[in-house]
């Protein structure tokens, strides 16, 4: 019976061990944590701030110019219904979400690269349809634009 106590007070002390190495483990990786977000929250404060100083030092127009763009987005009614009859299948309010912000990106980067068309070739805005079909050709020969209905054929 003493070994078989002795064993029990074994087994109770290696189970108070083991306890007391998972709640220290426990409190290191809560402190990581904590530590983590501390971080992101300064970053984050870091980013507000620089944005703010970028945002005060615009001009009227080009002010004007940036809430038309925080405010433009995608109708999601339309980016469902497009998105659905892709995939065949109905799709989330969160997929409707990503998939309007990566359009918002996309239509951007063509107007960008259409603003440099348009400055290459010597013309001034407004952009024209030339101009942005002259894009999207860029935007493809340079492998931005992806195409299901293409293949690349390296060799012939």
């Amino acid at each position: 019976q003493q070994v078989n106590s002795q064993e029990g007070l074994e087994l109770a002390s290696a189970e108070t061990e083991d306890s007391t190495l998972q709640t220290a483990a426990a409190k290191k990786i809560k402190i990581e944590i904590k530590e983590k977000k501390e971080k992101k929250q300064k970053v984050d404060e870091d980013e507000i701030q620089k944005m703010q100083i970028l945002v005060s030092s615009f001009s009227e127009e080009q002010l004007n110019r940036y809430e038309m763009y925080r405010r433009s987005a995608f109708p999601k009614a339309a980016i469902k219904r497009l998105v659905q009859s892709i995939t065949g299948t109905s799709v989330s309010q969160n997929v409707v979400i990503a998939m309007s912000g990566i359009s918002k990106v996309f239509a951007g980067e063509v107007v960008e690269e259409a603003l440099d068309v348009c400055e290459k070739w010597g013309e001034l805005p407004p952009l024209q349809p030339k101009h942005m079909r002259e894009a999207v050709r860029r935007l493809k020969s340079r492998g931005q634009i992806p195409n299901s209905k293409y293949k690349k054929i390296t060799f012939h």
